[in-house]
């Protein structure tokens, strides 16, 4: 499996007990959580968009698919890619898998707008994003 753009960021995290649901593995807003994490940790790698910044991401539209349960216990890479960028978005890509067997779990997407937290509207998006994103 793949996704688009360019590989941007991977981090690693445990799925902990309680991330799993009464049906034995991972809620699926788990998934979501994962994904948020990952791009909260490569944006602060990049020192974009921290709280006190007068700029900053968020996110317009979100989805998941599901490709296999995750089950405890499990340590999962989420992977981070930057796709095509607008004047004032950027399209995003993850991809969840298992540290150990690198079975996939999950495919994810997110745009992120660039927001003016004083105006409350759409501001450019960072040339550092930009630079990131696929032609």
């Amino acid at each position: 499996m793949s996704v688009p753009g360019n590989l941007v960021n991977t981090i690693t995290m445990p799925l902990r007990w309680g991330d799993m649901d009464a049906y034995g593995h991972a809620n699926n807003t788990v998934y979501f959580r994962f994904f948020e994490e990952a791009r909260i940790v490569w944006l602060a790698s990049l020192e974009l968009g921290g709280p006190d910044e007068p700029t900053g991401p968020v996110i317009i539209k979100t989805s998941a698919t599901f490709l296999k349960e995750l089950n405890h216990p499990a340590t999962v890479e989420v992977k981070t890619y930057a796709d095509k960028a607008g004047n004032t978005s950027l399209d995003t890509y993850h991809l969840l898998t298992d540290v150990d067997t690198g079975a996939v779990y999950a495919e994810g997407y997110a745009k992120i707008v660039w927001f003016d937290r004083k105006t409350r509207s759409s501001a450019p998006l960072p040339d550092t994003l930009r630079a990131l994103a696929t032609s």
